[in-house]
């Protein structure tokens, strides 16, 4: 229990449960037509380090760019499996739409109807899981 009067640091405050990575990506499926620098600003990091990790992003296949124009709409796959081994067979699809701000999730433009319900649902725990996409990270 914390006590009144703590300070965030003092409460283990100072971290968030979800990276960069994870924030990024949560903005990109609310709000597919957003910029980095408008991304950036929601997500707390600067436009460099939002930049690197849609690069990231678009590397390990979790989102697609599309220029249209001068602007670049990015789109979340929401079929991509979690990288990590304990979510395995898990899809991040539903995390996302569980971490959507209402009346905002994008879904893959020209999806068609019918194609967010689909993406959204779970995995088979029964069906083998494609392997991820993008070089796994590990720490030591």
């Amino acid at each position: 229990m914390y006590a009144v009067g703590m300070s965030e640091d003092e409460r283990g405050g100072s971290w968030t449960l979800l990276t960069g990575h994870g924030r990024v990506l949560a903005e990109i499926a609310s709000t597919p037509g957003a910029r980095v620098r408008d991304i950036s600003a929601v997500v707390g990091l600067t436009e460099r380090t939002v930049q690197a990790i849609v690069t990231d992003l678009d590397e390990a296949g979790y989102i697609t760019r599309t220029r249209t124009g001068r602007r670049t709409i990015y789109a979340v796959r929401p079929d991509s499996p979690f990288r990590h081994a304990a979510q395995e067979g898990l899809r991040i699809g539903p995390f996302l739409a569980a971490l959507a701000r209402p009346g905002n999730a994008g879904t893959e433009p020209g999806a068609g109807p019918g194609a967010a319900a689909a993406a959204h649902a779970p995995a088979r725990r029964d069906a083998p899981a494609p392997a991820a996409p993008g070089p796994q990270r590990t720490r030591s």
